[in-house]
């Protein structure tokens, strides 16, 4: 049964290098979101549904050869794989994942989000980024909590196809598709589930909103102190032993 780390935007896997390290098991896959660093499939539109589906396949293929999985989910990577729990629990021994705030029926998106969402705006806001020199994007990265060695290596393949898919895909999950796609969440409580609450993240609503979405699914809750959205990178130690003691937890 593998584990199965999938990131977020403005992402690739490189953010679960620190984590794995700490990790006592290797057979972990970190699959990439289409556009995100790589290429994206003919005629992908960057719709969420559409990176539900591509999960979906991605896991079928997973779960055929070594059995259900082990799936942690951060950022948007976590929304999609909540998805994906929801429509084919099969596929899944447990889930894990820091954003079930989003799927609260009194989330808000957060500041960033509400400008990718508005046409024009968003498109103004990428092209702007794009044109600002690659060391003060990874100074941007920095200082939202990214380290610079690895915003480095997301500022080297910011292209326009990421952001392109990021437009499509925020501007998909206007409200209130998140809420419907949490009324759906039911099956999810069919397999051992964990919140992971980050006190310091400003964009998820952990700490208020999570905790009412995890106990209508019967899922622990683990808060990592002290640390903000990028908890992997900011304490990999904590991030991996929390994981570690949840699958200790879940009965094969």
């Amino acid at each position: 049964m593998p584990a199965v780390l999938l990131h977020g935007n403005p992402e690739t896997p490189v953010i679960w290098e620190p984590l794995i390290a700490q990790l006592h098991r290797t057979d972990i896959y970190t699959p990439q979101l289409p556009g995100f660093g790589c290429a994206t499939p003919p005629g992908f539109g960057a719709t969420k549904e559409e990176y539900a589906a591509w999960l979906t396949t991605e896991l079928e293929a997973i779960v055929a050869t070594e059995g259900p999985v082990d799936m942690v989910g951060h950022d948007w990577g976590g929304a999609i794989a909540m998805r994906v729990v929801a429509t084919r629990p099969e596929l899944f021994r447990s889930w894990a994942t820091d954003v079930l705030g989003l799927f609260h029926r009194d989330y808000v998106w957060h500041d960033f989000a509400q400008i990718w969402q508005t046409p024009g705006a968003g498109e103004e806001y990428f092209e702007q980024i794009m044109a600002t020199p690659a060391e003060d994007r990874v100074a941007m990265y920095e200082a939202i909590g990214i380290p610079r060695a690895t915003g480095e290596r997301l500022v080297a393949v910011d292209d326009a196809e990421m952001s392109r898919c990021i437009l499509a895909l925020y501007r998909s999950a206007t409200q209130p598709a998140m809420v419907r796609w949490g009324e759906d969440l039911g099956p999810a409580a069919t397999r051992a589930g964990l919140a992971i609450i980050a006190p310091n993240d400003p964009f998820v609503r952990a700490i208020d909103l999570a905790g009412e979405v995890a106990a209508s699914l019967g899922a622990t809750c683990h808060e990592i102190a002290g640390q903000g959205h990028w908890w992997m990178l900011g304490d990999p130690a904590a991030g991996a032993s929390t994981l570690e003691a949840f699958w200790s937890s879940v009965a094969e």
